[in-house]
């Protein structure tokens, strides 16, 4: 009987492949590593509590492997096959994002790990987005435009023949998870070599910088790979010192005492040399802006009531209704918690199943669940200010298209409220019965 390697450890091995051909072909993001490092180790040592807590949570382990990536694809096909191979990695497509009433002529949405075991093992996660070639408003561009991404394939041959194999077999055996790392590596490598003319190029960049970053390359370059801090601010301070121009803002709620949702930053894009073909065969010179660093700060998930609360006070800039308080955003369900029991409650062996009174007694703990997942608005912000873009809503204010981006991914994106439900729910069921009740007070 073939023995498969589990895809968590496949997808370790591709997230690490990633981040060393990312550090290669970005040298400010291995500095930005070691800087996340030491404000990381800096900021536990200084506060015990959160590190015992996240030590207890099993989030202590992840922290120093956790990376985001993003990439771009230009076609439906694109999509539906690279689902296909994060497939092969235990990720499954979660949300659905619709960046263009902000201005980005994408939607999209984030490959990651959903069962709460996997990510403790490796949380990797793939923000993709879709190109949205209908919002190309010159014709004729919108046409050299899907001619250019139906001229390429960003797959090779094997990546392809080894999504297949794994979808026919069930898995890859470890030489097949080796080649499948080594060639889809190749789909997210960075290529100097434009598939456009300048000219075409620049007219590209006239519709819309990120239309010109997906159509004109063999393939969707990993634009940026995110570590996470536990301090963003002192991340965005500290930048400066090390050579790194960060971004003005950073993306998010503001910051607290008992962090919510995702903050982000980044350093400026790059400016990179590129090659664009030329008539006589020869190339022209020209720079490509479009790759960057970004640090985030990952904070608990807020349940709908929280989430509602959010987004109001992202148009106001007040955020006091968010109690900055972990027993209040319990109390009021304004966030999601993970429960367990302590020693003292399996000793104990209570009678009452009130939740608010086990966690008084100190039978139970209640810990905040990790936001995996992103917001529009600050991914929308992370766009422009690293493609020199303006907002452009009035251009881009359409009806989501999600029904249209389901159709080309090939299945139905994940609800992630419904997951973040189901590890509280799971929790709660978990910790009754181990203290030997069956049901938790409303």
């Amino acid at each position: 009987m073939t023995a498969f390697v589990h895809p968590d450890e496949i997808r370790s091995r591709f997230s690490a492949a990633l981040s060393a051909m990312y550090r290669a072909e970005v040298p400010q993001y291995g500095e930005l590593l070691t800087l996340v490092a030491d404000i990381n180790a800096r900021t536990l040592k200084a506060d015990p509590t959160t590190a015992d807590r996240l030590a207890a949570s099993g989030e202590l382990g992840r922290l120093s492997q956790e990376r985001h990536g993003a990439i771009r694809v230009g076609t439906a096909d694109e999509l539906a096959t690279i689902a296909r191979a994060f497939a092969v990695m235990g990720m499954v497509p979660v949300s659905y994002y619709n960046l263009a009433p902000a201005g980005v002529p994408v939607h999209s949405t984030a490959f990651r790990p959903v069962d709460p075991a996997a990510l403790a093992r490796n949380p990797f996660r793939v923000f993709c987005s879709l190109l949205r070639l209908e919002l190309i408003e010159d014709e004729s561009l919108r046409q050299e435009a899907a001619a250019a991404l139906a001229r390429r394939d960003i797959f090779t041959p094997e990546a392809r023949v080894l999504i297949e194999t794994a979808e026919t077999d069930g898995g890859l055996d470890a030489d097949q998870a080796d080649r499948f790392v080594s060639e889809l590596l190749e789909t997210f490598r960075w290529h100097a070599e434009a598939t456009v003319s300048a000219e075409t190029y620049e007219r590209l960049v006239a519709a819309h910088r990120l239309i010109a970053d997906v159509v004109s390359f063999k393939g969707p370059h990993i634009n940026h790979l995110t570590p996470r801090t536990m301090d963003i601010d002192a991340a965005q301070a500290a930048m400066p010192e090390r050579g790194i121009v960060p971004k003005e803002t950073i993306e998010g709620p503001p910051a607290r005492a008992c962090p919510i949702l995702l903050r982000q930053t980044s350093f400026k894009a790059l400016q990179e040399a590129v090659a664009f073909p030329s008539q006589d065969g020869g190339a022209v010179s020209g720079v490509h802006t479009a790759r960057f660093g970004e640090i985030e700060q990952r904070g608990c998930a807020l349940t709908p009531t929280g989430r509602a609360l959010y987004d109001a006070a992202l148009a106001t800039k007040d955020f006091s209704a968010l109690p900055d308080d972990w027993t209040a955003l319990r109390r009021d369900g304004l966030a999601w918690f993970r429960y367990r029991p302590t020693p003292q409650g399996l000793a104990a062996r209570a009678e009452t199943t009130d939740l608010a009174a086990l966690i008084g007694l100190g039978h139970v703990v209640a810990e905040p669940i990790t936001y995996e997942d992103f917001l529009p608005v600050s991914a929308a912000g992370i766009f422009q200010s690293n493609l020199g873009a303006e907002a452009r809503g009035a251009a881009y204010a359409v009806d989501p298209a999600r029904s249209d981006f389901e159709l080309a991914l090939g299945r139905s994106v994940l609800d992630e409220m419904a997951l973040y439900q189901a590890e509280q729910d799971a929790s709660v069921a978990a910790t009754l019965k181990a203290l030997g009740l069956t049901t938790a007070a409303a």
